[in-house]
This record gives C-alpha cells, sequence and structure tokens, in this order.
C-alpha cells in the first residue's frame, strides 16, 4: 500500500514560502499532508495552512493515528505527497507504524526554553534527538536543508555521534 512520498519534512512553520515554492515544484507533489495531533486539533490553524498551499495543491491536516489509516487504506495510492510534520516524535510513530521512510529533511525547529540551538533554524531537546536516534538506527537519512538548492546537513554528523548518543 506504499504511497509515493517525495518528501518527509520536519518544519514547525509547516506550510509556507519555501514549501509553497521551493519544495513543491522540486518534488512534483500534488498533494501535501500536514500530520500533527496539535494542529488538526486547532481549527483556525488548519484554515491558514489550507489557504497557504499552493496553487494546484491539495492539503490536508490531520492527525498521527489517520494517517496511519489513510496509509494503510490505499487510499493515496496515485497520490505524489509532501508529508510535514512539527517534530520528530511524530515522524517515529508513523515509521513504528510500517510507513517507509528513506530520508527526512529537518527545514526548521525553533528555539524554545529547553532546546539546544544546532544551527541557526534548527533547536533540539533530548525528545527530539532520542527521536532522531531511533530514525537514524532505521537506516533513515536525516539531512537539513532549508530549500532544495542549500547543500545537504547531514544530522547525526553534525551532532557527532559520540555527543548525539550522550544528548539520549
Amino acid at each position: 500500500m506504499d504511497i509515493d512520498i517525495r518528501l518527509a519534512r520536519i518544519d514547525d512553520r509547516l506550510i509556507h514560502g519555501q514549501v509553497a515554492t521551493a519544495w513543491s515544484k522540486q518534488t512534483g507533489i500534488n498533494r501535501i499532508i500536514v500530520v500533527s495531533d496539535e494542529v488538526a486539533e486547532d481549527e483556525l490553524r488548519k484554515f491558514l495552512l489550507k489557504e497557504a498551499s499552493p496553487l494546484g495543491i491539495r492539503s490536508n491536516i490531520i492527525s498521527v493515528s489517520r494517517m496511519i489509516d489513510v496509509y494503510r487504506s490505499g487510499l493515496l495510492r496515485e497520490e505524489k505527497v509532501m508529508l510535514l510534520f512539527t517534530n520528530p516524535s511524530e515522524v517515529v510513530t508513523l515509521v513504528k507504524a510500517g510507513i517507509s521512510l528513506t530520508s527526512v529533511n529537518i527545514g526548521g525547529m525553533r528555539f524554545t526554553e529547553g532546546k539546544k540551538m544546532i544551527t541557526n533554524f534548527v533547536s533540539v531537546d533530548d525528545k527530539d534527538v532520542e527521536a532522531f536516534l531511533y530514525l537514524a538506527n532505521q537506516g533513515i537519512e536525516l539531512e537539513i536543508r532549508k530549500v532544495p538548492s542549500n547543500p545537504k546537513i547531514y544530522l547525526v554528523e553534525l551532532l557527532g555521534k559520540e555527543k548525539f548518543k550522550k544528548l539520549v
């Protein structure tokens, strides 16, 4: 029941200019799915995200469990999809449920209390690092790029394998 997932991206801004222009063109998608329990409950945020979607690209904002159901149903078999997440823990839940990913792009995770900046636009806490470590151990590439033209920065290399383990 595989769907054509062209990009899985963690960016707490979700649908914004970079997604709407560069990433959607680069990946040739026809649907954006925001996978977030928190956002799926917020009607105003859902409305605003749908409004921000690029012309001609359908968008859905759904919970993690709903994404698992949709994946298993085969409803998206004909779609070219971009999955957007606010954090890596939701990606882990999908991977543990059998959704196959080869790479996860990290576009932005804002700095908040208790997080450590690892680039000027990516900050992580212990829970994030634990989730990223799980994904890396599944053989999933974890690369940081704001836009497709930026060079890939590999998250595990950036943190350093020893440092990465110590943070968990």
